[in-house]
């Protein structure tokens, strides 16, 4: 623990003395202490109310947790770099959808199987969104 904030400490031009660093230190010292003090006992809880089904849940948690490194690195997924990839997505979204000719083209080569895929997916995770938002597969809880 004291690895993880003697890394964390800020560099010595940023405080303007060495007792406000180590104040700020002890600081963080206390808050992950305090962190494991409160999160082990829940967990623990977690495990025992779990009973025979704790194992196989962890070890089906740890085989998605690796399926998902594999697919992350062998698609070379990536957060994007900066805010002008992601405008530049949605603008070339725009403009392909404004432009009747594209719409021809779809339509001619066979492509809009394809994008009609997409827009069915697109619907899928918004309606899970939803699901999840509502905490109910229809309607909201009203009481």
């Amino acid at each position: 623990m004291l690895r993880l904030a003697h890394s964390l400490r800020p560099s010595r031009a940023r405080f303007a003395s060495t007792s406000s660093q180590q104040k700020a230190q002890e600081t963080l010292i206390k808050a992950l202490e305090f962190a494991k003090k409160t999160l082990t006992p829940v967990g623990e809880r977690v495990g025992v109310a779990l009973g025979s089904y704790r194992q196989p849940l962890l070890y089906n948690m740890s085989v998605t947790r690796e399926l998902l490194k594999q697919i992350y690195i062998a698609e070379n997924l990536a957060p994007p770099r900066s805010l002008s990839t992601v405008l530049d997505a949605y603008s070339t979204v725009w403009t392909r959808v404004r432009d009747v000719a594209y719409w021809r083209t779809i339509l001619s080569n066979g492509e809009w199987a394809r994008v009609g895929v997409y827009a069915v997916e697109a619907y899928g995770i918004f309606k899970i969104g939803e699901i999840l938002g509502r905490r109910s597969l229809v309607g909201y809880d009203l009481h």
